[in-house]
């Protein structure tokens, strides 16, 4: 297939550049695959959708202040560093200091080689470029005498996808530390929040609760990789970056007592997606606990193993996103549904609203 086939117009005034003002406000498009019905409704109507059969599989990865302002030593000149993963510790690291590796995206006004030095967090964090790898991605030395992710956590940013402008304003910092984050969010590693799960609010897991409808978890630390546009003419040449996942045993337990009972699995989000059809194409359609790497690039026409409802924002033009969505209820439905949205005046991306696909 043509990537271009999945392109739409989308005013730029519908990009949403902060969240609603209230959690779980938000509107929500359902749209209905047996007969591409499309009702306008609002995130709070969720559990009208379900029944107590069903399951809810949610990401529970926490983003953390990921992007780091500094000044290179030598020149005093600025520097950011956007820390991916971490690394294997360097060789040699000792002493009383804190020591740590990460793979990082730079960004500065000069070239980046290694052996450069930085300085962060008000001069309580040096880091030292150990190899300049490509696409602008390095490996890069921490030391400091407190551990990383203190200093991240005071003086870190939290890494806003690029379509949401921010020029440095407090009060968007704060808005961004507490929204971009899910209220479930406990395992820190992602540097993108699985944004469908940013309209869950306590009065809606209580309105699911009072439904019946279960809940489970799993990982997937989200990279930057979910914003990196397919430059390839044709989609089946692009490659997935990998990212890192877990399902736990009592979540796939709760999976299979919900297909043992004729419930219906609802993935939150693509990160949700991405990982239960990772895992059931390992284990022969099967849900089992599992760690590991996915890779997976979801694009019509494939087949859904582990996925039966999906709640999800609206994505980029061209995306990896909107092709996961297309595969799940046609490209055409889903081209015909983005359309209306537009009209509707949706809000779009990441602090946008949402869809649920039934």
């Amino acid at each position: 297939m043509l990537t271009s086939e999945f392109d739409y117009e989308l005013p730029p005034e519908l990009i949403a550049q902060e969240p609603p003002a209230v959690r779980g406000t938000s509107r929500m498009m359902v749209l209905h695959r047996s007969d591409g019905r499309l009702e306008h409704r609002r995130v709070d109507n969720l559990p009208e959708y379900l029944t107590p059969d069903d399951l809810l599989i949610l990401n529970d990865t926490r983003v953390f202040p990921a992007r780091l302002q500094g000044v290179w030593a030598d020149t005093r000149g600025a520097v950011e560093l956007l820390l991916l993963e971490p690394l294997p510790p360097p060789m040699g690291a000792a002493g009383t200091q804190e020591s740590a590796c990460w793979r990082c995206i730079s960004g500065s006004g000069r070239r980046v080689r290694a052996g450069q030095k930085a300085v962060f967090a008000e001069g309580r964090l040096e880091a030292e470029i150990l190899e300049r790898g490509d696409e602008g991605i390095s490996s890069v030395a921490f030391r400091s005498a407190e551990p990383l992710m203190a200093l991240l956590e005071t003086h870190g940013l939290t890494p806003v996808p690029p379509y949401i402008r921010r020029d440095g304003d407090a009060r968007q910092t704060r808005i961004d530390r507490e929204r971009y984050q899910t209220i479930y969010a406990r395992e820190t590693g992602a540097v993108a929040a699985p944004t469908a799960g940013l309209h869950f609010s306590d009065a809606l897991f209580a309105a699911l609760d009072a439904k019946g409808v279960r809940r489970a978890y799993v990982t997937l630390h989200v990279g930057p990789g979910t914003f990196k546009p397919v430059k390839c003419d044709v989609l089946e040449e692009h490659r997935m970056e990998a990212e890192r996942y877990s399902v736990p045993q009592a979540t796939a337990e709760a999976v299979t007592a919900c297909r043992s009972s004729g419930g219906r699995v609802v993935a939150v989000g693509s990160t949700s997606v991405r990982t239960l059809e990772t895992v059931a194409a390992a284990h022969g359609g099967q849900i089992v606990a599992a760690a590991g790497a996915s890779s997976i690039f979801i694009y019509p026409p494939y087949r859904f193993s582990a996925t039966d409802l999906m709640l999800t924002n609206f994505h980029l033009p061209q995306s990896t996103l909107i092709m996961m969505v297309a595969a799940l209820v046609g490209r055409e439905r889903i081209l015909a549904a983005y359309r209306e949205a537009v009209a509707e005046r949706y809000r779009f991306f990441s602090y946008g609203d949402c869809m649920l696909i039934v």
